[in-house]
């Protein structure tokens, strides 16, 4: 098995780095490119969606990026400690009927040694929004402040 730096036991600078490669890895919307930041057999809570493995992984990524359309997403580090992180986020994307939706939540994550997700667990609200409501449209702009609560 090779290694996914950075690896535990994070220290600030790595936990946001880890925070970060996994932006831009959900912001491609690839579910394969996804997968591969997990183990074999990592379980996941995803609202009251629980899944075991990558295979599930990527089937369950595949039907969330066909209904969640133009999904774009922001990670911020909240806590880390040894082979954890905490993280809250922020996603928008719309439905098929051009409603568009704000995602907020948090996401505990737990790390093996060779710096691979063996658990996610991930709560999530939805709020509707307009279009011009919108405030995440692309990839990350460096120095783009910290998003909001609401």
């Amino acid at each position: 098995m090779s290694d996914r730096p950075p690896l535990p036991p994070f220290t600030a600078e790595t936990a946001a780095q880890k925070v970060q490669a996994a932006e831009d890895a959900w912001n491609s919307r690839d579910p394969h490119r996804v997968s591969l930041a997990y183990t074999e057999d990592s379980v996941w809570r995803n609202r009251d969606t629980f899944l075991t493995g990558r295979a599930e992984i990527v089937a369950f990524l595949t039907a969330k990026w066909e209904r969640e359309l133009d999904y774009a997403l922001r990670k911020s580090l909240w806590a880390w400690t040894g082979d954890r992180i905490a993280v809250r986020f922020q996603y928008e994307w719309h439905d098929t009927t051009g409603q568009w939706w704000r995602s907020h939540g948090n996401e505990n994550w737990e790390f093996d040694a060779h710096g691979l997700m063996r658990r996610r667990e991930a709560s999530i609200d939805d709020v509707p929004i307009t279009a011009a409501e919108r405030r995440i449209t692309g990839p990350r702009a460096p120095g783009e402040p910290e998003l909001p609560l609401r």
